[in-house]
C-alpha cells in the first residue's frame, strides 16, 4: 500500500513524460492512500492546463473520468485534529508548505506513525526527501 501525493496521479490522468513511472507504480500496488483534498488538487491541476490549453476539452473530460474513478477505489485521510499539531512538528522540521506538510501528515497518520509499513509516491522532490526523512519508502515519479 502507498500513499499518492497528487504530483504522482496526475500523471496518472494525462499523458507526460512521468506517465509510464506512475502506471508502473500502481500496477505493482493498486492499494492508493491519499489526503483529502487530493481530488481536487488533481482537478485543479487539470483546470490550469485546460485553461492553459495543454489540453482540449475532450482530454479535460477523460481525464476528469479517470480521477473520478481513481477516488471511488482510494483511502481518504480525512482531517482530524491529530493532524494540525503532526502538521506543525513537519513544518518546524521540514522545509515544506503547509500543503505538502498536511500530506505527510496524513500518511504518518494512516500508518499509525510507522513509516517503514507504507510507500509514499511523489513528483515533488522536496516532499519526497522530507518523507525519507521521517523513514518512508519514497517512490519518484
Amino acid at each position: 500500500m502507498k500513499f499518492w501525493d497528487s504530483s504522482g496521479i496526475v500523471p496518472l490522468l494525462i499523458e507526460e513524460s512521468r506517465t509510464a513511472c506512475s502506471e508502473d507504480i500502481l500496477k505493482e500496488d493498486s492499494s492508493m492512500v491519499v489526503w483529502w483534498a487530493t481530488e481536487i488538487e488533481c482537478h485543479s491541476a487539470l483546470c490550469r492546463k485546460l485553461r492553459t490549453q495543454e489540453m482540449t476539452l475532450k482530454e479535460f473530460k477523460l481525464a476528469s473520468e479517470i480521477l473520478l474513478e481513481l477516488s471511488k477505489a482510494w483511502i481518504v485521510i480525512r482531517p482530524v485534529e491529530s493532524l494540525i499539531t503532526q502538521c506543525k512538528r513537519i513544518l518546524r522540521v521540514h522545509s515544506l508548505r503547509a500543503a505538502d506538510a498536511f500530506q505527510l501528515a496524513a500518511a504518518l497518520e494512516f500508518c499509525a506513525r510507522r513509516p517503514s509499513s507504507l510507500g509514499f509516491v511523489s513528483g515533488d522532490v522536496n516532499l519526497l526527501a522530507s518523507a525519507d526523512a521521517e523513514g518512508f519508502v519514497c517512490w519518484k515519479v
